[in-house]
């Protein structure tokens, strides 16, 4: 078993970090980081409240929306996140329904809400929370939402939020998923993706579409790419 071995702080970092602390600025910024922490968190709550009370009138006491993604045993909740979901402009508390959202007992229930917020975000503008819609419906993903996501991720426009909904083609049946996916090979900001997403649909016969990448200038999609041609090569 690996020892653990307390880390050990140099008299000159102790100096410096001691210095620091008491450094008039320093301080200064300190507390006004964490009057803004206040703030915002004052203001999240004060924006999930309505959520919060009928919640509560359906029997759920909480402070966090973390719960209901842990068990499918809160699953009859999910359709009161997705009423407030569209309704919600604080833009943390948003985030927060999106990862509750993100799990696979909310298939056949959240998609349709969160199809329309992503289209509705404009480029540019929170590209976090649409990246984070992008996550759950690559969670959600089924040939029911298929031309949805088909259309999304052709649109340049999304950016880089559409990467994992080229990833949810790769979870799909449709015959089609393997020509989108094919056509996003030429597009940088989600070409990498779009091999994964051939990797997981098995389509050897994109092997020669895919064989280029191994030369790419990024590692991580030089590493996907070849792990997509062992697997295609296995499957000859």
């Amino acid at each position: 078993m690996k020892q653990f071995r307390p880390r050990i702080v140099s008299n000159r970092t102790k100096e410096l970090l001691d210095q620091r602390e008491r450094d008039p600025r320093h301080r200064a910024y300190m507390r006004e980081l964490e009057k803004r922490k206040i703030a915002a968190s004052r203001e999240y709550y004060e924006a999930a409240a309505p959520l919060f009370a009928e919640l509560s009138v359906a029997g759920y006491e909480v402070k966090s929306l973390d719960i209901f993604a842990h068990s499918d045993a809160h699953k009859d909740a999910l359709p009161i996140l997705v009423k407030w979901f569209p309704r919600m402009t604080n833009s943390r508390v948003k985030e927060s329904i999106v990862r509750a959202l993100s799990v696979p007992w909310a298939k056949g229930i959240a998609e349709r809400e969160l199809i329309a917020e992503f289209r509705n975000i404009p480029y540019g503008a929170n590209m976090g929370l649409k990246w984070a819609i992008g996550n759950a419906l690559e969670v959600l993903a089924s040939d029911e939402i298929f031309e949805d996501i088909a259309e999304l991720v052709q649109d340049r426009d999304h950016g880089t939020a559409r990467q994992m909904l080229v990833m949810a083609l790769g979870k799909m049946k449709n015959p089609r998923a393997v020509n989108v996916l094919i056509g996003l090979l030429e597009d940088d900001e989600v070409a990498g993706h779009a091999i994964i997403g051939l990797r997981k649909l098995n389509a050897i016969e994109t092997r020669s579409y895919i064989l280029p990448f191994i030369k790419h200038p990024k590692t991580w999609i030089r590493r996907e790419a070849k792990k997509a041609l062992n697997k295609m090569d296995d499957l000859y």
